[in-house]
């Protein structure tokens, strides 16, 4: 069932029947689950310019109108692709990772993804199927399927399929530390794992953990965040970890530094350190989004006041 249809049907119910759904979601969060994709083109002309887009100094908003055809960007040693660009390192805003929504048309992909070193990465797959090769291992990923690369890791990535492929491509420089050992990578679905409910919230905010929070290997996590309707982030919370939320279901309103700004499906959230942020599950269905978050080391000195 498409998310428009699941809301039209939803609709229909009466409070009896809310409340069954509610519980029957509640028993089974997954039951329930959506990925959007964007599907470019571009506004007609009639249209009119104003929108939800924003940046500023602590987070910015790209609404899923904003990814049309014009502002992918092409990657050197890819075929048959395009991404958008949805955040990357800036001096003084968010500057650990990048994050982009990356198309394959049928026979496109690479060889060579990476021409940095010493970025790791995380692929979420959210439409159609991708072929990855990892040390000569071969993998098919589908929607919601998750993979971690470790640094320098030797990988290429096709579409084999007859249709076109979709997925968040999450790249960070791996911060090395002298006695921890390298993550290896991994590959997971997310409908194999167990949502944690957080404390005292009756199951409606929980998290999807593709890695352990204590694993000290890991110095990012790309988690997804399911709210049902009416769930809440009751605090403005202000830590030091940077986010890339992409919302891939419902809708919510947010709270961004002093805002409240509403979001659905297709949107993109970006957050730099210590900017307040709070949600509000307006319904009707899940509100679910892909979480990016730096963790797991200590806070790092300008160059200047090394020693």
């Amino acid at each position: 069932m498409t998310e428009s249809s699941d809301r039209q049907a939803q609709i229909c119910f009466d409070e009896s029947d809310r409340r069954a759904l509610r519980f029957a979601i509640l028993k089974d969060p997954m039951s329930n689950k959506s990925y959007h994709s964007p599907v470019g083109g571009l506004p007609p002309q009639s249209q009119l310019t104003s929108g939800r887009a924003v940046f500023t100094d602590a987070y910015c908003v790209i609404p899923k109108g904003v990814m049309s055809d014009i502002v992918t960007s092409n990657l050197p040693f890819w075929e048959g692709s395009r991404s958008w660009v949805l955040s990357r390192p800036l001096s003084g805003f968010s500057e650990s990772f990048s994050h982009y929504l990356t198309e394959l048309s049928p026979s496109g992909g690479s060889a060579r993804p990476e021409t940095e070193q010493g970025i790791e990465h995380v692929l979420f797959v959210v439409e159609g199927e991708v072929e990855l090769t990892l040390l000569g291992e071969v993998k098919k990923l589908g929607e919601g399927d998750y993979a971690y690369l470790p640094p320098d890791a030797d990988w290429q990535l096709w579409n084999r399929s007859k249709g076109r492929a979709v997925f968040h491509w999450i790249r960070k420089y791996y911060e090395v530390v002298e006695g921890i050992d390298i993550p290896s990578a991994f590959t997971a679905n997310e409908k194999d794992i167990t949502p944690d409910p957080m404390p005292d919230c009756n199951g409606v905010w929980a998290t999807t953990r593709f890695v352990e929070g204590d694993d000290m290997r890991h110095d990012m996590h790309v988690n997804i965040v399911t709210f049902q309707p009416g769930g809440v982030i009751p605090f403005a919370e202000t830590h030091v970890m940077e986010h890339g939320l992409f919302v891939l279901q419902g809708k919510a309103v947010y709270l961004l530094n002093q805002d409240w700004v509403e979001v659905e499906a297709g949107d993109y959230m970006w957050l730099r350190a210590f900017c307040p942020q709070a949600c509000y599950a307006s319904g009707p269905g899940p509100f679910r989004y892909l979480l990016y978050k730096n963790v797991n080391r200590h806070m790092p000195f300008p160059k200047g006041l090394r020693t």
